[in-house]
């Protein structure tokens, strides 16, 4: 496969910014589409504009991890001679892939709906993300709002507190990854070519471990209640504190659970009634309370390693700096370079890096809004005063 597709993409916010992030991983060229600036307002993504100032008016921290190694250009949509120019980009470059995040009302408005844009290429591929598909075409698609919907807020947090959303937009990256999955599958087989992604849906996929489980219960509060820490069916899985920190430890059989209880030091844990995981749901509250007052008298560092040396699924819990410093994770990192020198900033997903590994795992920066107006729209054949046309007018 040609490494070097083109994907243009009209994205902003996180979920398609990191579908087409993972694009850019693969050496694929990837040309971010942004509203021009309009007098007194922050202009494009506005994730352009969230998170620690680096220096630029539109380019804070927020943005920079999920969109390294892009390119940007500038187009307003809502005008006839905007929505033109779009379709001769998209001839003029041979572009691959069409992306977008709007919601699905506005495709047709906008003249980025796949029936319009297969018109500059009948080849096109072409992706949509939104909040529930094109059968909720107004519906907007924040990740946390979507966590209550489908359930997820709904399943976090401690038995008595209130429901919270997971930590991350965990619904924002499934649906990123769908899409970046839809497209790959689209090159490979050849068939569909417009293809709608809903981030609800990709959501309501994950409640493999849930949503099946209703037709085995009378109630679904004899299984969905908020369990904190603990896992819902494996006893017992749990994080535990220890003299400087915190551990997780995931027991998650029987003869896990046996080689646990045989060690010196832990057998005041063992019981007949306990054998079985159904017979430590039993008695699971006394359980983890009895292995928290063993796990206080280790250093994490200690009993993480007596787990280990036992085979035994545990690890201390990280906070997000010391994650940083795994080697896995520092080893692997992508690099870009800011207005104030070097840093680190995501991981890829995958061990198969080629591409980064040609390139040292460093990526172009974040591009500022507009950045490659003059590049693109000159190897589109428009000459130097038209540009400057098209932006005395607000086109670009």
């Amino acid at each position: 496969m040609d490494k070097r597709k083109t994907i243009l993409t009209l994205e902003q916010a996180l979920a398609l910014p990191y579908a087409t992030q993972r694009f850019v991983q693969l050496g694929w060229r990837v040309i971010r589409i942004e509203s021009p600036a309009e007098e007194g307002e922050n202009a494009g993504d506005p994730n352009r504009y969230i998170g620690a100032d680096l220096g630029y008016p539109d380019l804070h921290s927020y943005y920079i991890a999920p969109n390294v190694g892009k390119e940007a250009i500038t187009l307003n949509l809502k005008t006839s001679e905007g929505r033109q120019l779009l379709l001769r980009i998209i001839k003029e470059l041979g572009v691959d892939v069409f992306m977008c995040n709007t919601l699905p009302k506005r495709h047709a408005q906008l003249g980025i709906d796949y029936a319009t844009l297969k018109q500059a290429n009948p080849q096109l591929i072409w992706c949509s993300i939104s909040a529930m598909g094109p059968t909720h075409p107004d519906r907007a698609g924040y990740d946390p709002a979507l966590q209550a919907l489908t359930g997820f807020t709904y399943l976090t947090g401690e038995a008595e507190g209130k429901p919270v959303p997971c930590g991350i937009p965990i619904i924002d990256l499934k649906a990123g990854d769908e899409a970046f999955t839809q497209v790959l599958l689209a090159m490979l087989i050849g068939e569909k070519k417009e293809i709608h992604i809903s981030m609800a849906q990709c959501a309501a996929s994950w409640l493999m471990t849930a949503l099946p489980q209703l037709n085995f219960v009378e109630s679904e509060d004899e299984l969905f209640t908020r369990s904190g820490n603990e896992h819902r069916s494996f006893i017992p899985c749990n994080a535990y504190p220890t003299m400087d920190g915190y551990v997780y430890l995931a027991i998650g059989n029987d003869i896990q659970w046996s080689k646990f209880v045989s060690r010196p030091g832990f057998e005041s844990l063992y019981s007949e009634n306990r054998k079985t995981n159904a017979g430590r749901m039993k008695e699971k509250d006394t359980i983890y309370q009895e292995i928290g007052h063993i796990t206080k008298q280790y250093s994490t560092v200690d009993f993480v390693e007596l787990c280990l040396s036992m085979n035994l699924s545990v690890a201390p819990v990280h906070s997000i700096r010391e994650v940083a410093g795994l080697d896995f994770v520092k080893n692997h990192a992508m690099k870009t370079q800011l207005p104030n020198g070097t840093v680190a900033v995501l991981s890829p997903p995958s061990y198969d890096t080629s591409f980064l590994e040609q390139h040292q795992y460093m990526l172009s920066c974040s591009p500022r809004l507009g950045e490659h107006n003059q590049e693109i729209y000159t190897a589109c054949g428009i000459d130097k005063h038209e540009i400057k046309e098209l932006t005395d007018n607000k086109i670009i």
